[in-house]
Order: C-alpha cells, then sequence, then structure tokens
C-alpha cells in the first residue's frame, strides 16, 4: 500500500491542492486518512476515488451526483441498483452528447471539404441551399 502526499496527489491528477480539499469538502471523494497533525494521507483507495472523481466529471456528472453515488457505495451493496441507475442515467445523456458531437462533426468535415476543393480548382462548388 502507497502513502501519498497531497502535494503528490495533485501533481499526479494535474489537479490543483485546493481542488482535492475541495473534492473531499463536497464529498466527491470519501474522506481521506489524516496524521495526528491533521495532514492528508492519501492511501490506494483514495486514489482510486480521485480518479474516479475525475471520470466522473469529464463524464458531465454533477459534484452533487458524485457526492451521491459516494454516499451510496459507502452504505453498502444494498445502494447497488441506486449507483447503477445514476450511471446509466449519465452514459445515455454522454451517448445524446456523443450523437450531436458526431453530426456536427460530420457536418464541419463537409464543409471544410467543400471549401478544400474550393481552393483546389478556384471555384466554390455547393449546394446554396446548404450554406
Amino acid at each position: 500500500m502507497s502513502v501519498t502526499t497531497i502535494k503528490e496527489v495533485s501533481s499526479r491528477f494535474g489537479l490543483s491542492q485546493d481542488a482535492l480539499r475541495y473534492y473531499g469538502r463536497m464529498g466527491m471523494i470519501p474522506p481521506v486518512t489524516r496524521t495526528a497533525g491533521g495532514i492528508r494521507i492519501y492511501q490506494d483507495e483514495d486514489l482510486r476515488w480521485v480518479e474516479l472523481a475525475l471520470c466522473l466529471r469529464s463524464a458531465g456528472l454533477p459534484i452533487e451526483a458524485i457526492a451521491e453515488y459516494v454516499r451510496l457505495t459507502r452504505l453498502g451493496g444494498g445502494t447497488i441498483p441506486e449507483r447503477l441507475a445514476l450511471l446509466e442515467k449519465q452514459r445515455g445523456t454522454l451517448q445524446e452528447q456523443q450523437r450531436r458531437t458526431s453530426a456536427a462533426l460530420e457536418r464541419l468535415d463537409h464543409k471544410i471539404t467543400v471549401y478544400q476543393n474550393a481552393l483546389k480548382t478556384g471555384e466554390l462548388n455547393w449546394n446554396k441551399e446548404e450554406i
């Protein structure tokens, strides 16, 4: 088991120490073990929680939803249906965002091709209805 300081965790995950403290205050990660002097000591499990919190944030979960996930997890196996529902809901949201992003990317790719061809040929050949 490794023991890591907040400075090391900050560097490892590219988060400020203030952000790590905020994650703890907001319940986005469970309480981290502290020394007698109050210094945070991140252990392997804490690092996995930080990594999960970052993943869930990048997946678009609000802070409150992440804190709820942490709370439910700490309550034990009886909360698996609620945790599953929370994750499935966000997965659906991400899939819809991905669909919209893919459609936008296709449209941009088409427009880029039109303009690249115009530069090569000296003519802008496009359907005026598509703008």
